[in-house]
């Protein structure tokens, strides 16, 4: 019996220094891993990495990670409008079946899948806040982008006319959308209306409808869906063959 206490006693400790050992090497990789995202991306911050699923050393022996999840704040996208950029708030994006060498400096996930959030203020910048004549003696230009509810942009729009300016913005709604994979495009549902001036359609879209590109996201993962959310339009991102590092 005293040696079977003593055998028990030996397995929990033996147990306990794995466990411990498990959680030194994954904090460990965690960090190697950030290192390498944030020098392979170019960031200002070290992002967050977060390696799911225990023990750690198992997944290591056989080369690949089951769950990686990674958080990045204020990242900074190309827009492909001569270098201006475009910030991203909070990018977060979970990585499954990442095959990674064995100093960590490639590691490419088989699928990603994540969220990202980019304000108002951010994506206002993108639509034309300079007057802008679309009619004679007409001139309108967009001064506020919010949430409209149920997935829509409200997006304001200050007008003058005949030399006055209307006293209040003209709200209207609008359908955000991804093209291709890198682009949010905004796109009214309906056209305002001026103090009952009638406008062509054409020259009112040139005010109300605008795109942003969006590109150069970590990994070469792109955006799926978007929608308008109380701070800023909420987008889905998505990947497959996302490269972490290398």
């Amino acid at each position: 019996m005293r040696a079977l206490r003593i055998l028990l006693i030996f397995v929990v400790v033996l147990g306990g220094l794995f466990v411990i050992a498990d959680r030194v090497a994954v904090n460990f990789a965690e960090d190697e891993v950030a290192d390498r995202l944030k020098s392979a991306e170019n960031l200002s911050a070290t992002p967050d990495v977060s390696i799911k699923g225990f023990p750690f050393l198992t997944q290591v022996a056989g080369g690949s990670l089951d769950d990686v999840e990674v958080g990045i704040e204020d990242y900074e996208a190309a827009t492909g409008d001569g270098g201006r950029k475009i910030r991203i708030d909070d990018l977060q994006a979970d990585m499954k079946g990442v095959e990674f060498s064995g100093d960590y400096s490639s590691a490419t996930a088989t699928t990603a899948t994540g969220t990202a959030t980019i304000s108002y203020d951010e994506l206002l910048k993108t639509a034309k806040v300079e007057p802008t004549q679309i009619a004679p003696g007409v001139t309108a230009n967009v001064v506020g982008l919010s949430d409209g509810g149920n997935g829509k942009i409200k997006v304001a729009v200050e007008a003058t006319v005949l030399g006055t300016k209307l006293p209040e913005p003209v709200a209207v709604l609008s359908t955000v959308t991804v093209v291709d994979g890198d682009t949010v495009r905004v796109k009214a549902d309906g056209l305002p209306k001026f103090a009952g001036v009638n406008l062509a359609e054409n020259r009112v879209r040139t005010i109300t409808d605008f795109q942003q590109k969006i590109d150069g996201l970590p990994g070469g993962i792109k955006l799926d869906k978007v929608q308008a959310a109380p701070d800023g339009v909420e987008i889905s991102v998505k990947g497959s063959g996302v490269r972490l590092a290398g």
